[in-house]
């Protein structure tokens, strides 16, 4: 029995050496070390840090980057420079799938002629209130005027605690108020695993999640009846309340007053806040209204800010030409021509 439980244990450490070895030579997505490097409340990944990045179990998109001395994804070294731009967003200024010549701060810069830098400040699974944090880190140390906010859809509401998508700050899903909820120091485990190719391998390119599986392991589900609620919310189950509705409303109006408040010592230029909409609906000419999206804007245009309305620029768009503007089916995040739309109409905006 000793020997056959030292044989297995003898073959899982070949298999894992092996597995390890293979995924090593792949371009699998690597640690990118994430933490707070350069201010309290600003995730950032490790400075001068190289890492890879690749899409789904066969690895699409596969791309080489590195992140400059403040730990952002950029060509430029962040130096004191008034004339600079700052462009402040998540995964969308990013971009980890495109070619660095593809992504919104390199065709901002473009747009405008390459009279100015532009510093990419983009940070993944972060949102709104996040931005002001980095709003006030680039105009306090590098003497930024101007800046270039690109909002996914989900950064106003994501702004709650508890989303997920919080580095920092956020709002108290009861009572909106302002509170701090930064990200927790990962255990000695996680660190050394986030080393490993083919931990990387299970967890980033097959989103695998451990203990997700072992609480399925260990649950009896009951399947669902046909017909079920369980199997999908009809006609009104989808339809919010007014109640909800009105609540959803007033999350809209506390992010955006807090941001716009925290943002105001910061901006002593101008502010141009592209907003991105529903691209799916568009192409398929079904949008339906976004009330939550159409308040922020409003908001955002009475605090100063030029928004540029991508739901306007990518129906047009889509009226002459069937191309996509996502990377793929399997990522919603902007692709080059649609970067170079957004980046184009931002540009004019800044003029």
């Amino acid at each position: 029995m000793k020997s056959i439980a030292l044989g297995f244990v003898a073959g899982l450490c070949a298999f894992l050496l092996m597995a390890e070895l293979t995924f090593r030579l792949l371009p699998v997505s690597s640690a990118t070390r994430s933490d707070y490097h350069i201010d309290p409340l600003i995730l950032t990944y490790a400075p001068h840090h190289p890492w890879r990045y690749a899409t789904g179990w066969d690895l699409r998109n596969p791309q080489s980057l590195k992140t400059n001395g403040h730990g952002f994804v950029s060509d430029h070294e962040f130096i004191r420079n008034e004339q600079a731009i700052a462009l402040i967003g998540d995964s969308f200024v990013e971009a980890a799938s495109l070619d660095a010549s593809d992504r919104p701060a390199a065709q901002v810069q473009q747009a405008i002629g390459n009279r100015r830098p532009v510093y990419a400040m983009g940070s993944a699974g972060t949102s709104l209130l996040d931005y002001a944090e980095r709003i006030r880190y680039a105009h306090q140390h590098f003497g930024v005027r101007d800046f270039i906010v690109l909002m996914e859809r989900g950064d106003v509401v994501q702004a709650l605690c508890g989303s997920g998508n919080v580095a920092s700050q956020c709002l108290e899903r009861k009572t909106l108020a302002p509170r701090i909820e930064t990200a927790p120091t990962p255990s000695m485990a996680k660190v050394v695993l986030r080393e490993s190719a083919f931990a990387q391998y299970m967890v980033s390119q097959l989103k695998l999640e451990p203990a997700k599986l072992l609480r399925l392991m260990f649950t009896h589900s009951v399947p669902a009846e046909p017909g079920s609620k369980s199997e999908g919310t009809a006609g009104a189950a989808h339809r919010a309340s007014p109640a909800a509705s009105a609540r959803a409303m007033a999350e809209v109006d506390a992010v955006a007053t807090e941001f716009f408040v925290r943002i105001k010592p910061h901006v002593a230029g101008q502010l141009v806040i592209a907003v991105d909409s529903d691209r799916q609906a568009l192409m398929a000419r079904r949008l339906a209204a976004d009330p939550m999206r159409q308040r922020f804007i409003e908001l955002a245009q009475a605090a100063g800010a030029t928004v540029v309305d991508t739901e306007t620029l990518f129906a047009a768009h889509f009226s002459q030409s069937s191309l996509s503007l996502d990377v793929g089916p399997y990522d919603g995040h902007l692709n080059p021509l649609g970067v170079r739309l957004v980046a184009a109409a931002v540009a004019k905006a800044l003029e």
